[in-house]
């Protein structure tokens, strides 16, 4: 889609906030081609929100309770490729851009320059265009650009992307059933992929575990 091809173009906002919600919907809807039409309160009603709704656009907070806005960027991104997404974030962090690119965000936007950024960046996404906090864009991709060179993974940690939404969801106190519930998948599987992550971390139990959570974004403390 473009910009030009329909107006307002429909936008779903999806942050565990309400006054976050409210406020980029204030902002947004002061543009006569945006408007918002949908919310959601965490990764997953996000994703179900973005794959089942009339949306040509969703903005996503990167923290957010069941899936973060990584998580579900990249779901959605395997559910409904044709649908652009934006990431709201409070971190100035290359571990965040990089994994928000490797998710499939066209874009990735300061919460303290949503005032200034957050319009450029829906009609850039809406555009099929990238779009990235501007004074950190140069800095970025040249370290990016030299970490694929080397044949490195950016923004990649030592888990795979499943064994991240296990910990998310360890470090949000969830059980091995409420786990297997929320992934569709086993109990038996919940507890392979706690043991692997313990031993990929070299760590102990469920407190080293949401420390880790907490230190790579996965949760807020």
């Amino acid at each position: 889609m473009t910009v030009s091809n329909l107006f307002p173009a429909r936008i779903l906002v999806a942050d565990d906030f309400a006054v976050v919600r409210e406020g980029v919907k204030a902002l947004l809807e002061r543009q006569p081609d945006l408007k918002v039409t949908a919310y959601a309160v965490d990764g997953m009603d996000a994703v179900v929100k973005a794959t089942t709704a009339d949306v040509d656009l969703a903005i996503l907070d990167v923290a957010m309770p069941k899936l973060t806005g990584l998580q579900a960027v990249r779901e959605i991104a395997r559910r409904r490729p044709d649908l652009p997404t934006l990431l709201l974030s409070m971190h100035a962090s290359e571990q965040y851009f990089f994994q928000a690119v490797a998710a499939g965000a066209a874009g990735y936007v300061l919460k303290q320059q949503v005032d200034c950024d957050l319009i450029h960046a829906c009609r850039a996404a809406l555009r099929g265009e990238p779009f990235i906090y501007p004074p950190a864009l140069g800095a970025l991709m040249r370290r990016y650009l030299e970490q694929v060179r080397r044949g490195e993974q950016p923004g990649r940690g030592p888990l795979t992307q499943r064994e991240d939404e296990v910990v998310k969801l360890i470090a949000e106190g969830r059980s091995n059933i409420e786990i297997a519930d929320l992934l569709t998948i086993s109990v038996k599987t919940v507890e392979r992929h706690r043991a692997n992550i313990l031993g990929k971390l070299g760590m102990r139990d469920r407190v080293d575990v949401t420390r880790y959570a907490i230190r790579t974004g996965l949760i807020e403390p």
